[in-house]
């Protein structure tokens, strides 16, 4: 997901349901939308396991506010139909068994239900004056318009089936089952996606679309999904995706979806990695292919957020900073290094100024989900993959991280878990290493000092580290055309190299590879 500016609001994680009781298989969704009013008619038809025994269950659902007349009303509740009894909290429903479920079980309840979305489920219009609807679910505000178990911990299979007004279009994860006009200017629309997501990526679109196949890669179909006012611009920014799923695909693994689809959207994000249905802002656009990182930024989030997903929303640099860094890959290999120092180089300065403002860590269990759209998850994340990489050398970096893939592939994942491959993987101990740059809310603040000693011909370097921790890192320096490199872990570190003249050039990260602020002064 690429950050906006939008402001939203969310309600407090600890007000909605708990689901360890169960693990949910699939979700089948059936959903009426009309132009006459924003109300939706759904029925969710659940399949779950439970975990434990249980003698009920709860799902996510923003119930109906009689004050802004939004939310979803449940009529009722079903299991081979016959009816069970349930309770409308203000945020979730809980489904009473008459028998005990005990564990192990698996169950198939039918929840059907009705209202206008409060949000979740935009229904509003283009910038073009059309009537559009589109999911925007990040981070847990699919229960506002479907009942579900809304946490990227508890991944399933879906299916919609959505019936229209027929001028609309539909997109929607996996492919296409059926399409079938209906009395009444109406028509219906199913999509099905067999492999397991997390609620944050199930979503459906509609409005009036110019669609392109651009070709396929490795069997993939590729589609742009364009306003048909946009189409020109649209089909010309989007045609690079197909060269970024190439680079993918080669370079981290098997895609894991049966299309790719680039969709222009109300979405308030720049970009929503919506799986094989991706979302992008409809002011995204350009004409003349600027928008390539977005591109790349989302279509990483395939492989880091969709298929391998964060247990919890405090693990959010697994999604974000991955698909920053990830990005900054492709366009190294696209473009050369040069491309990789700039991006690296602008995202430092980024997560440096954030960190004037805000005192965390990168690691943070804040139930505060949007607060960490920053740039610790983002561009700091990319950074600790950056200085990873730099530490184990490119063959045990592209190592671990394939074999981090194959492992969690359709999975959930935490930073542990990362640790772990990559510690099989190069035979290093790297706890110290993720304790200090993920779980430490600081950063290498240096003051660095040197002096050129003629006589001696050599030069004396200072290091001195600022903030309140040592922190434990190779500092490369660049003394004339040379490249030294220091090992600095303490408060304060000496050392010399011999130089026969004095230094022209003093420059501190001259390749770019340590996240740090700081600055250097010779000494008279």
């Amino acid at each position: 997901m690429k950050k906006s500016l939008a402001i939203f609001l969310l309600l407090s994680n600890n007000l909605f349901a708990q689901h360890e009781k169960i693990d949910v298989q699939q979700y089948q969704f059936e959903l009426n939308v009309n132009d006459t009013t924003d109300i939706i008619r759904g029925k969710a038809t659940i399949r779950f396991k439970a975990l434990q025994q249980c003698d009920n269950v709860s799902f996510d659902l923003v119930v109906f506010d009689q004050k802004s007349g939004k939310g979803m009303t449940v009529t009722s509740v079903e299991e081979s139909n016959k009816t069970l009894k349930f309770q409308s909290q203000e945020n979730n429903i809980t489904v009473n068994f008459s028998n005990r479920v005990e564990a192990g079980a698996e169950k198939t309840i039918a929840i059907t239900y009705q209202g206008v979305p409060a949000d979740g489920l935009i229904i509003a219009r283009n910038k073009f004056g059309h009537r559009t609807i589109f999911a925007d679910n990040w981070p847990n505000r699919a229960r506002y318009w479907i009942p579900c178990n809304d946490t990227p911990a508890d991944k399933a299979a879906v299916s919609f089936t959505v019936i229209a007004p027929d001028h609309y279009q539909v997109i929607s994860n996996g492919l296409v089952k059926e399409e079938t006009n209906l009395p009444n200017h109406l028509k219906l629309t199913q999509y099905e996606e067999t492999v397991e997501l997390p609620t944050k990526v199930m979503v459906i679109g509609l409005a009036d679309f110019a669609v392109q196949h651009s070709g396929d890669v490795n069997c993939v179909p590729v589609y742009s999904w364009i306003y048909p006012e946009d189409r020109t611009k649209g089909f010309y920014d989007y045609a690079v995706a197909k060269d970024i799923l190439t680079w993918f695909i080669t370079n981290v693994g098997p895609y894991s979806y049966k299309k790719l689809a680039n969709v222009q959207s109300t979405t308030r994000f720049g970009g929503m990695e919506n799986a094989s249905a991706i979302f992008y802002g409809e002011g995204t656009l350009t004409g003349n292919g600027s928008n390539e990182p977005l591109l790349a930024h989302e279509i990483a989030h395939q492989w880091f957020g969709n298929t391998v997903t964060e247990k919890s929303f405090e693990h959010l640099w697994l999604s974000e900073g991955f698909a920053t860094y990830f990005t900054d890959l492709y366009l190294e290999a696209k473009y050369g290094k040069a491309k990789l120092d700039e991006k690296l180089t602008d995202e430092r300065n980024k997560a440096i100024k954030f960190s004037k403002r805000t005192n965390a860590p990168i690691i943070n269990p804040t139930s505060d989900y949007v607060s960490l759209l920053n740039a610790f998850s983002y561009q700091k994340g990319a950074w600790v993959l950056h200085m990873l990489r730099r530490k184990l050398g490119d063959d045990i970096f592209w190592k671990a991280i394939k074999e981090y893939y194959s492992t969690y592939r359709g999975k959930n994942a935490n930073t542990d878990d990362l640790r772990a491959v990559f510690e099989k993987v190069s035979g290093t101990d790297l706890k110290p290493f993720f304790q200090q740059w993920l779980y430490t809310k600081e950063h290498p603040v240096l003051d660095v000092s040197w002096k050129y000693d003629a006589n001696k011909k050599e030069i004396a370097i200072t290091v001195l580290q600022q903030q309140t921790k040592a922190f434990d890192f190779p500092l490369q320096i660049k003394i004339g055309s040379e490249i030294k490199q220091i090992d600095v872990r303490d408060t304060k570190t000496v050392t010399t190299f011999s130089c026969d003249t004095r230094p022209q050039a003093f420059v501190l990260d001259p390749e770019v590879n340590l996240f740090f602020e700081g600055s250097s002064k010779e000494v008279k």
